[in-house]
């Protein structure tokens, strides 16, 4: 089947679940199944479909600083999205175009990840069940939701990281414990600029290229209906308390 690609982008953060779910309803009714990329402006905290706001994000630390808070339809942990510090993906398509088992099909989308930073002579890895690691450290995290017979999985790509100010936007018990879990994270997350002094935008053009390889595709954007469905969307849901504070 032929893919349908939109170039990176640039949307706040319920405009991008809104357009997910846009997609995944066009192509539930028939369109081609879709990769984008985006960013997040301006820098927001998404957090898992299963998880308590409150019990999780800095409420008043993100609202002093403008960042945006959100709630995905897929699962998972709270997740800081930096403005400039990295570049996230949606993949969209028939349920049956991807394995049954869960982690098989994580492995195959979380293998155009790596793919994309092969090209940058960055050597990553399948860590089950939705990491991708370079030299034991975590440089994108997934998530995967099936609906209505159509598939979407989103990720992260670091970039660069600022770990200090993810956890300022995080909900921590305790000054200590703040410490001990920036320390933590330290030692376990990296990111592309450790490894290579590239742009953005080159990271960008690698994962393209790793997403794209061996794969018939046009690249496109968003129809006029999926827009205006998006807009409603970041309007009527993903931009409403009765969403994002539901747990």
């Amino acid at each position: 089947m032929r893919w349908r690609v939109i170039p990176i982008e640039v949307r706040s953060a319920a405009m991008n679940m809104a357009i997910d779910e846009a997609i995944s309803k066009s192509v539930s009714n028939g369109a081609n199944p879709t990769i984008r990329f985006y960013k997040w402006l301006p820098s927001a905290v998404s957090i898992g479909y299963f998880q308590s706001l409150n019990d999780v994000v800095n409420k008043k630390y993100c609202k002093r600083n403008g960042v945006n808070i959100v709630r995905r339809r897929t699962g998972g942990g709270a997740v800081y999205h930096s403005n400039r510090g990295e570049i996230t993906y949606s993949v969209i398509g028939p349920v049956d175009m991807f394995p049954k088992n869960i982690i098989e099909s994580y492995k195959l989308i979380c293998g155009w990840v790596i793919l994309g930073l092969k090209n940058l002579d960055i050597h990553a890895e399948f860590q089950p069940i939705n990491d991708i690691i370079v030299k034991g450290k975590k440089i994108s995290g997934n998530a995967q939701t099936r609906r209505n017979n159509i598939l979407l999985q989103h990720g992260t790509i670091l970039y660069d990281v600022d770990v200090e100010k993810m956890f300022s936007m995080l909900r921590v018990p305790d000054e200590k414990l703040r410490a001990n879990l920036i320390k933590s994270a330290e030692e376990r997350v990296t990111r592309v600029l450790d490894f290579k002094q590239i742009t953005a935008t080159q990271t960008y053009e690698a994962l393209l290229k790793g997403f794209t390889q061996d794969k018939e595709f046009d690249m496109g954007s968003l129809t006029d209906d999926e827009l205006i469905n998006a807009e409603r969307l970041a309007i009527s849901k993903y931009g409403t308390d009765e969403w994002n504070c539901m747990r």
